[in-house]
């Protein structure tokens, strides 16, 4: 069942790896990145068990609609989605071989692979094949719909950065933050509430989320856009991670 676990991700991994089309990324950064994004596991399963802690003491009810909410999209979507975001910038931002838009994607989509493919790891462990069959199924899937709107917002800014519009740049990286969150954080409402009605929504969610996501994926691997190299100060090199970082 571990080997089940893995191969979504080993299947994700390669078509991306095949809608990369113009430049091939290095391996020895992708596997940085997904190196990167299991280790944001840890980071999310701790703020996740003292922040759960700290809403159960607030809030009392644990199954208010007011909890799952809170629950869903700050402990899971905003946690979550943070800790890949924060890594991703780190690694790739001042990358040299950040050069085309759909690079952003691919990175995003490393980060997540790695993330989910740890977590159905040690759900499978934890909880036996039975009740994971449908987890390890979508779970990485999942994540790689939220990395997908998360590199796109990520290669925007990039280029916007390049092209020296700082305004844009920082909208585009707030979006790329932002919008997976919501995604992330609607789809553990949907499934944490257990209420019919919220199961039906999450199926028509999943549906047509899934299917922007394909044809974005898909769009922008063929509308790749190459991205002018820039300098950057020394003031952004904490934040923004060394230039030839990942390179082989």
């Amino acid at each position: 069942m571990i080997i089940l676990a893995i191969i979504p991700s080993i299947i994700l991994f390669f078509i991306v790896w095949k809608y990369d089309t113009i430049e091939k990324e290095p391996i020895g950064l992708l596997m940085k990145l997904i190196g990167a994004g299991a280790l944001t596991l840890v980071s999310a399963e701790v703020i996740g068990l003292l922040g759960e802690k700290l809403l159960k003491f607030i809030l009392k009810d644990s199954s208010s609609l007011l909890y799952i909410f809170i629950f869903s999209f700050v402990l899971i979507g905003l946690v979550e989605e943070l800790g890949k975001f924060v890594v991703l910038k780190l690694i790739t931002w001042k990358n040299k071989e950040f050069n085309y838009t759909f690079d952003a994607i691919v990175y995003a989509a490393m980060v997540s692979l790695g993330f989910a493919t740890v977590e159905n790891i040690i759900y499978v462990i934890l909880h036996g094949s039975g009740a994971s069959l449908f987890r390890v199924i979508f779970s990485a899937p999942g994540h790689m719909i939220y990395a997908v709107f998360m590199g796109y917002f990520y290669g925007l800014a990039r280029l916007h950065k390049s092209e020296g519009n700082d305004g844009k740049a920082m909208i585009s990286l707030i979006s790329a933050l932002v919008v997976p969150t919501a995604m992330h954080g609607f789809y553990q409402l949907c499934l944490n509430t257990k209420k019919p009605v919220y199961i039906v929504l999450f199926v028509i969610y999943e549906i047509l989320v899934a299917l922007v996501c394909v044809k974005q994926f898909l769009k922008l691997s063929k509308e790749d856009k190459e991205i002018p190299e820039m300098e950057f100060n020394f003031s952004e090199e904490a934040w923004e991670g060394g230039a030839d970082e990942g390179k082989m």
